[in-house]
C-alpha cells in the first residue's frame, strides 16, 4: 500500500519541529540579550520564519517565553542527571549542580527577567520541579554517602540556597562562586570530613 501524500499547505512534522526549535533558539538569544523588551516580531524575524508560523508555535508571548524557561530547566535537568552523577564516591555532584546552575543564571539574566515579569517567578514547577528535586535528592543521597554533606540537609534547603543564589546574580550584589563557597562550609559535616570543591570554571 503507497504512502499517502501529504496534503497540500501542510509541511512535514519534522520540518515545524525545525521552525519550532528555531524560534526557541531566537527567543533565548534574544531574551538573554534585552530581556523583556523583546517582541514577538522581533523573534520571528530573528528565526526567519513568518509572524504566523510563529503564533502556530507559540500563541502568545508568555507562552513563548514559558517554552524558553522549560528548556533552560531541562537542559539543567539534563546535567544533574549526567555529569552531576558521575563519579558518587566523591561526594561533590551537588557542587557540581550549583556551580551549574549559577552558570546558567549569569549567562541568562535578561531571560531570567523576562520569566519573572511574564510568570511571577522565575522557579520551575510542575513536573519539570519534580523531576529536578530527584535528581537533587540523588545529589544530597550520594553526598552524605560519602561523608561530604551534613546528614539533615534537605532539597528544601539546596533550593533556599539556590534562591540566595539567584539573588546575588540578579542584583549584581557580590561574586556569585564566593557565595557558593562560603554556603558550602555550612553544607559539609562538622569534623574531618572533607568539604566537596565547588569546580573551576570551564575556559
Amino acid at each position: 500500500m503507497s504512502t499517502p501524500p501529504t496534503p497540500p499547505g501542510r509541511k512535514p512534522r519534522a520540518d515545524a519541529e525545525r521552525n519550532r526549535a528555531r524560534v526557541l533558539a531566537a527567543a533565548c538569544a534574544l531574551f538573554e540579550e534585552r530581556g523583556d523588551e523583546v517582541q514577538m516580531p522581533e523573534v520571528a524575524r530573528a528565526a526567519g520564519v513568518g509572524i504566523g508560523t510563529l503564533y502556530r508555535h507559540f500563541p502568545s508571548r508568555q507562552a513563548l517565553i514559558e517554552a524558553a524557561a522549560e528548556q533552560r530547566f531541562a537542559e539543567i535537568l539534563h546535567v544533574a542527571r549526567t555529569d552531576c552523577l558521575r563519579d558518587p564516591a566523591s561526594g561533590c555532584g551537588l557542587a557540581r549542580y550549583l556551580d551549574h546552575v549559577g552558570r546558567v543564571l549569569s549567562e541568562s539574566r535578561g531571560l531570567t527577567a523576562s520569566v519573572a515579569a511574564a510568570a511571577g517567578s522565575s522557579a520551575p514547577g510542575g513536573e519539570m520541579l519534580a523531576q529536578l528535586e530527584g535528581a537533587v535528592q540523588t545529589l544530597l543521597d550520594q553526598g552524605r554517602a560519602a561523608g561530604t554533606l551534613r546528614a539533615d540537609l534537605t532539597v528544601s534547603d539546596v533550593y533556599m540556597l539556590v534562591g540566595g543564589l539567584s539573588a546575588v546574580i540578579r542584583t549584581g550584589s557580590g561574586d556569585w562562586r564566593r557565595f557558593l563557597a562560603l554556603a558550602f562550609d555550612g553544607l559539609t559535616p562538622r569534623g574531618d570530613a572533607p568539604a566537596p570543591s565547588v569546580p573551576a570554571p570551564e575556559r
